[in-house]
C-alpha cells in the first residue's frame, strides 16, 4: 500500500464514512438549531440592553456595563460549565443544550451591546436635535431616525463577530450535546479512525462558508457609499 493510500485510508475510509454519515447528520441538525437560538436570542438582547442604556439611567447603565463586561471577560466554556454544573445547586438542572444556548448567548448579547452602542453613540447630535426639533418624541427619535443608520454602521463587526461566536457550538460537547464535533468525536473513538473528524469538518465548511459569504456580502450591500 503506497503512502497516499495509507492516508486515504487512515483520513478519508469511505467505509467509516457510510457508517457514521448518520451520525453526523444528526449533529448538524443539533448545530443548526444552537446556532439559531444563539444568533436570535442574543442579538435581540444585545439590542434591548444597548437601546435601555440610550434612556441614560445612571444606575441601569451601570448595571448593564457591568453585565456586559462580565460576560466579555469570561470564557465562553467557563459560563458553560458554570450554569451546568453550578445551576443544579439551585434546584436548576439545565440539560446540555440549554446550558450551551444560554452560554453563548449571553456572550454574544455581551458582544452586540457593545456594538449597537458603539454605533448609536457613533451618531452626531445634530442628528438628535435636529429630529426633537421637528417634534419627534425621544423614543421616536431612537427608533425612526438614530437606529437605522447605526445599524449600518454596526453590520461589519456584528456579522464578524457572529460568525465567531456561533461557531463556539462546538463547546458543548464538554457537556455532551451531540452537535457536530461531538458526534464526530464519538465515531472517532468508536472507530479507531479519525475519518469521521474529517467529515465534521467538512460539515462546518458547508454549514458556515455560506454564512461567511453572505455576511460578506451584507457588508457590501449596507455598506457606506464614498
Amino acid at each position: 500500500m503506497s503512502t497516499w493510500d495509507r492516508f486515504v485510508e487512515t483520513f478519508f475510509n469511505a467505509k467509516v464514512m457510510l457508517k457514521y454519515y448518520p451520525d453526523i447528520l444528526s449533529g448538524v441538525v443539533v448545530t443548526i438549531e444552537l446556532a439559531v437560538l444563539i444568533i436570535v436570542s442574543g442579538l435581540l438582547a444585545g439590542l434591548a440592553l444597548a437601546l435601555l442604556r440610550a434612556l441614560g439611567i445612571r444606575p441601569l447603565n451601570w448595571l448593564i456595563i457591568f453585565v456586559v463586561d462580565l460576560f466579555r471577560s469570561l470564557p465562553p466554556l467557563v459560563i458553560i460549565v458554570l450554569i451546568y454544573f453550578g445551576l443544579p445547586a439551585a434546584d436548576i438542572s439545565p440539560s446540555g443544550f440549554v446550558s450551551t444556548w444560554l452560554s453563548l448567548a449571553f456572550v454574544l448579547m455581551a458582544f452586540s451591546e457593545e456594538i449597537f452602542w458603539a454605533g448609536i453613540t457613533s451618531i452626531p447630535r445634530g442628528q438628535w436635535e435636529a429630529s426633537r426639533s421637528t417634534g419627534l418624541s425621544f423614543g421616536q427619535t431612537l427608533i425612526n431616525v438614530i437606529l437605522p443608520q447605526a445599524f449600518r454602521l454596526t453590520i461589519p463587526p456584528l456579522t464578524n463577530r457572529t460568525i465567531a461566536i456561533t461557531k463556539g457550538t462546538a463547546l458543548g460537547t464538554v457537556v455532551a450535546v451531540s452537535e457536530i464535533l461531538g458526534q464526530a468525536s464519538s465515531a472517532m473513538s468508536n472507530s479507531y479512525n479519525p475519518s469521521p473528524l474529517m467529515m465534521g469538518a467538512a460539515a462546518y465548511v458547508v454549514l458556515f462558508l455560506p454564512v461567511v459569504v453572505a455576511a460578506r456580502w451584507i457588508e457590501t450591500r449596507f455598506a457606506w457609499k464614498r
